[in-house]
């Protein structure tokens, strides 16, 4: 690969040298304090497992015989029971709390349970139904069930567990449409990523095949940008760092706040989230526009100094497909190494939450535009786009592609996401270096935020 080295511009004068010190210094102590709250916040993947899991006892009714073992494993009721009784008590919604009662074979499991304080009054209903029906010995058949069911007809599985329990006929207890949309999104979430991940491993092979034959395409030229590594401290460090995620919060949150006052929390919460984003990679975008205004004094090419590429359009998208695959396997088998090792550490990103609970389209349009459009376009700028060129002058690609992909998953925050993520860079980093533009890099990371909010939402809901 051939680099394009323009000449240095002037030395950084002594100021520059003591801010970019100061940045480095905060940056360290917010990433310290960010890996380490990171063990304090949630994960993600119990909520996935418990949706997957519920979505598999409503598809049951759909799915022949025959692939219930593939799809459904040997025994969802069982599966559903034991991830709810994982789960503290205290920390039980209503919701899942009445479920859970319903699954119970032990009676006196069921009666401790629904003898707890319910707080939605519809559910205080059913659980008063049920109460009645464990403590007096009354059945009820399908022709009288109790009015009460009628409060929870928008909930299908919990609708399906209590008519069940009250002795309600499958057929009645059971909805043929949901049970068939919930069996195709049972065999989307499940089958798509095993395609992809056997299309990626494949993909790789042969990538490793070509390299040990030596016919792998060469790389093209690398158009270096004449900024320094204290620019890129100060870029990174003061500007999405400190100016961003410290200083920023204090503006976006009281100005979203008073914006989404009025707004229902699904709604509220994106309006503050692409807020919020906005206001964050604010400071860096000002920042690193300033330092290229600044080379304005060297012969710039005619395209600017960022390679993006944006024609054509097709083989950049072609690219960006080939690098998600290739970026599948591996990234998935890091998270594997990270799970069976270390178990579930928490510290998923509170917007995967966001997406798998939200029900109101807004809202989940909002999220679309900050996590499929927003982040991808800002942190392809900046980790691809500008930090892999500088990197590329000082230290070689090899040096390049770590650190950038190092930098790229610490501003994430979180301990059990860093080695996935870390791995997601050097693919990134990989296919900025092999296609000599940025806009292949921006379209992976959209689509591999995109598969995932897609994902989401099929076991959401």
């Amino acid at each position: 690969m051939k680099l394009a080295k323009p000449s240095l511009r002037h030395s950084n004068p002594a100021w520059k040298i003591a801010v970019a010190i100061i940045s480095v210094l905060i940056t360290l102590a917010v990433w310290k304090q960010g890996l380490e709250s990171s063990f304090n916040r949630p994960s993600v993947a119990s909520s996935i497992s418990l949706h997957q899991q519920e979505i598999a006892l409503l598809a049951k009714p759909s799915i022949p015989q025959s692939l219930q073992s593939v799809f459904l494993g040997e025994d969802p009721k069982a599966s559903l029971r034991e991830a709810l009784r994982a789960m503290p008590l205290e920390e039980i919604e209503d919701r899942d709390r009445l479920l859970l009662s319903t699954l119970e074979t032990d009676e006196s499991e069921k009666l401790a349970l629904l003898k707890l304080a319910f707080k939605k009054d519809e559910l205080a209903s059913i659980q008063e139904v049920l109460l009645e029906g464990l403590l007096e010995q009354k059945s009820f058949s399908s022709n009288d069930l109790p009015s009460e069911l009628v409060s929870i007809q928008e909930d299908p599985l919990l609708y399906q567990r209590v008519c069940l329990e009250l002795g309600g006929e499958t057929a009645l207890c059971s909805d043929k449409g949901v049970a068939d949309k919930m069996a195709l999104r049972l065999a989307a979430s499940q089958c798509l990523p095993l395609i992809a991940l056997f299309l990626g491993i494949v993909l790789l092979l042969r990538q490793l095949w070509l390299l040990f034959r030596r016919k792998a395409t060469s790389w093209p030229q690398l158009r270096i940008i004449p900024l320094s590594l204290v620019d890129m401290i100060l870029l990174i460090g003061g500007g999405f760092v400190v100016l961003g995620e410290v200083l920023s919060p204090m503006i976006s949150i009281p100005f979203s706040s008073a914006l989404t006052a009025q707004l229902a929390p699904p709604l509220g919460e994106s309006f503050q989230v692409l807020v919020g984003y906005v206001v964050m990679t604010s400071p860096p975008l000002l920042i690193l526009r300033n330092q290229l205004r600044g080379l304005a004094h060297l012969e710039s090419p005619s395209d600017g100094w960022i390679q993006w590429g944006l024609s054509p359009w097709n083989t950049a998208l072609v690219k960006a497909l080939l690098g998600w695959l290739m970026a599948l396997p591996p990234v998935l088998l890091t998270g594997w190494l990270m799970s069976f090792f270390f178990g579930d550490q928490g510290g998923s990103n509170p917007l995967l939450e966001l997406v798998l609970s939200s029900r109101d389209p807004i809202a989940l349009l909002l999220l679309v535009v900050t996590t499929v459009a927003l982040a991808p376009l800002f942190e392809e700028l900046v980790f691809r786009g500008v930090l892999i060129p500088v990197l590329v002058r000082s230290m070689g690609r090899s040096g390049a592609v770590l650190i950038s992909s190092f930098v790229f998953a610490m501003a994430h925050l979180s301990v059990s996401e860093f080695p996935p993520l870390f791995v997601l860079g050097i693919g990134l980093a990989l296919l900025r270096l092999s296609s000599g533009r940025l806009l292949p890099c921006v379209l992976m990371h959209a689509l591999w935020n995109g598969i995932t909010f897609t994902n989401l939402l099929l076991l959401g809901g």
